[in-house]
């Protein structure tokens, strides 16, 4: 099953490279953002945003409130808890 988790972009750490770190329930992570970025909406731009992470990539940006909802749900049928313990382990 493919998860996509909420998360928040607290710091664009290479724009060139389209890498920012996002804060999912207080884990951090460094995702790529090239899906969420074009013309229109640059990688400056997106710190602050709300997106849906899957296996290191924001797929896609939403809006806080849903974000929210979101995570509370997921927290809720326990698949959170799975997906950010992943996320804490070490790179192979």
């Amino acid at each position: 099953m493919c998860l996509g988790i909420p998360g928040q972009i607290v710091e664009i750490t290479d724009a060139a490279r389209k890498l920012a770190k996002v804060d999912i329930a207080g884990v951090k992570r460094q995702i790529n953002i090239t899906c969420i970025v074009d013309e229109e909406h640059p990688a400056e731009s997106c710190l602050g945003d709300w997106v849906l992470v899957h296996v290191g990539f924001a797929m896609g940006r939403i809006d806080e409130d849903e974000a929210r909802k979101t995570l509370e749900l997921l927290m809720k049928l326990g698949e959170a808890q799975k997906e950010l313990d992943s996320m804490k382990a070490p790179l192979q």
